[in-house]
């Protein structure tokens, strides 16, 4: 039986995540895939995924938001096989920066203009779609690190907006 990874948090910040990673077998290990989720506004889910080569291994992730939950899962790629999940929470330090206050405005039918207030310096991410349902799970997006994006839609449809 193959066992799952150990995860440990080596250490943590506002923007980033250090930890390790290390199989308590024998068995040949030739990488891990991990990812790296948060949620989003409560409507969002992201993931960010690493493919790490070799046995043993310290990673650090950056460009993180302050005061988030974040989840941590990983596995091991052996010579018998994949090994079974393995989880660790974190919620980096630091205070949550305020969301940012958008507007969204019509340019034509098939064009939105949208602008919001928030902190320079950082990388927006505009989330759109036609339902709560579908901007929960496949919205269009696009990220900006300016405070004003026009993204193309479709014509004759409503939409909703994030950022």
């Amino acid at each position: 039986v193959i066992p799952p990874p150990v995860i440990h948090i080596e250490s943590y910040s506002e923007d980033s995540v250090s930890f390790s990673l290390k199989m308590t077998t024998n068995i040949k290990v030739s990488g891990y895939v991990v990812n790296i989720y948060w949620t989003f506004d409560t409507h969002r889910q992201e993931k960010r995924t690493l493919v790490i080569e070799g046995e043993k291994s310290i990673q650090k992730v950056a460009n993180l938001t302050a005061h988030t939950p974040y989840e941590i899962s990983a596995w091991a790629k052996t010579e018998l096989g994949d090994s079974p999940l393995s989880f660790v929470h974190v919620v980096t330090s630091g205070t949550r920066p305020a969301s940012p206050s958008l507007k969204a405005r019509a340019i034509n039918q098939t064009a939105v203009e949208c602008s919001w207030t928030g902190p320079r310096n950082v990388v927006y991410g505009i989330f759109y779609a036609t339902s709560f349902l579908e901007l929960y799970r496949s919205p269009h997006n696009s990220t900006t690190s300016a405070h004003n994006i026009t993204v193309l839609v479709q014509r004759d449809e409503q939409y909703l907006f994030l950022v």
